[in-house]
């Protein structure tokens, strides 16, 4: 882990690279660009994704749709450790700078498209083998939204879809809809990488 005076600057798990938001970088980066959304850092459900593909294992060159991406962590793990094709999509183009920085650090290269989870069609879908998303339930609103995003994943022939989240009401509303309409999975997950977090991971179909 990286220091700057005394001050831990960067984390490191599961090869993934992440700078602080106190990394000079990052500070940089913040006086240009200004994310909404809670896009102005990492989010830790990411690290459940890491946790479940490490894990579960995911096959070499997949076609992996981020969605939501924000800073991206989840699919550069995918992209570095598994040789993942990897599209990152996000409402507000603001986050992307700092998805590209750790794209960089890390030695993987990640598309990115500007896109709302409404917005995303069976065309843009369809080529892909799995859709992912950490800590993009956190609104009723992204509730609806992301039902009806999933289910045109699934007729798109996407065969794996994961959404990571600590918990919320939510994420359990969404989860418990795709049990009963898809048989969907919900596991509970722990990874003691980069510390311990607990959360929940909804998974419908397979790979």
């Amino acid at each position: 882990m990286s220091q700057t005076k005394g001050q831990k600057v960067q984390i490191r798990a599961y090869r993934v690279k992440v700078l602080l938001s106190r990394h000079p970088r990052v500070r940089k980066l913040k006086r240009l660009h200004f994310p909404s959304g809670h896009g102005n850092k990492f989010w830790t459900s990411s690290w459940l994704l890491m946790g479940f593909f490490h894990r579960r294992g995911l096959p070499e060159r997949s076609r992996v749709m981020d969605v939501g991406c924000g800073w991206g962590l989840a699919g550069i793990y995918c992209a570095k450790k598994h040789d993942a094709v990897v599209t990152a999509i996000d409402t507000d183009p603001e986050v992307f700078p700092f998805l590209l920085l750790h794209a960089e650090i890390n030695g993987v290269q990640i598309a990115t498209v500007k896109r709302a989870l409404g917005g995303l069609t069976s065309e843009d879908l369809r080529g892909f083998d799995i859709l992912i998303g950490a800590d993009i339930c956190f609104w009723e609103t992204l509730t609806y939204s992301l039902k009806r995003l999933i289910n045109r994943a699934l007729r798109s022939g996407i065969r794996m879809v994961l959404i990571a989240d600590p918990g919320r009401p939510t994420f359990d509303e969404l989860a418990e809809y795709f049990v009963q309409i898809q048989g969907g999975e919900i596991l509970d997950w722990t990874v003691q990488r980069p510390r311990h977090i607990q959360g929940r991971i909804l998974k419908i179909g397979s790979l």
